[in-house]
């Protein structure tokens, strides 16, 4: 069996998780989330203590509970502190501006890039060369960070581009005459 999904998740304070069948809905202080269990995992709740356990014993369903264990941690994390992914902008003339439902970026293209703030998601912009996303989904926010960060990645001479603030970029030596 999975060895994650051995340890039991615990819900903190002011976190409600109520278990329908293979629905689970979490309410907390940022948010609601709910989640659909596999049919070949089973949860079950004990007062403040979550645990996932298999229904047979396949390397499939192995598998899904050690996922459905991640996933429910995750839930429980961002409805009660919320998840958060920052970018830098480096580069002469780069920079963000949060207007609205809409984030404005000029990357060093001919036209300014217009990106959509999807539903459940904030973006602050502390700088012009600072994005700060947050939500309680963890995978959402992942995902908009690197949609973010795709139209201009940062390059391996300058370092220029839109990047983590935890990444390092490898540099790369110029081509010499």
């Amino acid at each position: 069996m999975s060895r994650i999904a051995n340890k039991p998740v615990t819900v903190p304070k002011g976190v409600e998780a109520t278990i329908n069948g293979n629905d689970i809905r979490i309410k907390g202080d940022k948010g609601e989330m709910s989640f659909s269990v596999h049919s070949q995992v089973k949860v079950e709740k004990e007062e403040n203590i979550i645990k996932v356990s298999v229904l047979n014993k396949s390397k499939f369903a192995n598998a899904l509970s050690g996922t459905t264990r991640a996933l429910l941690q995750n839930m429980l994390t961002g409805v009660s502190v919320g998840y958060q992914k920052k970018l830098d902008i480096v580069g002469v003339g780069y920079r963000a501006q949060a207007q609205g439902k809409k984030l404005n970026l000029t990357l060093g293209f001919s036209h300014p890039v217009e990106f959509e703030i999807p539903e459940g998601i904030t973006i602050e912009t502390p700088s012009q060369t600072e994005i700060l996303i947050k939500g309680v989904d963890k995978q959402k926010v992942g995902q908009v960070a690197a949609n973010i960060r795709a139209y201009r990645p940062p390059e391996p001479y300058k370092g220029k581009g839109v990047k983590y603030s935890d990444e390092r970029i490898v540099r790369k030596e110029a081509k010499k005459a």
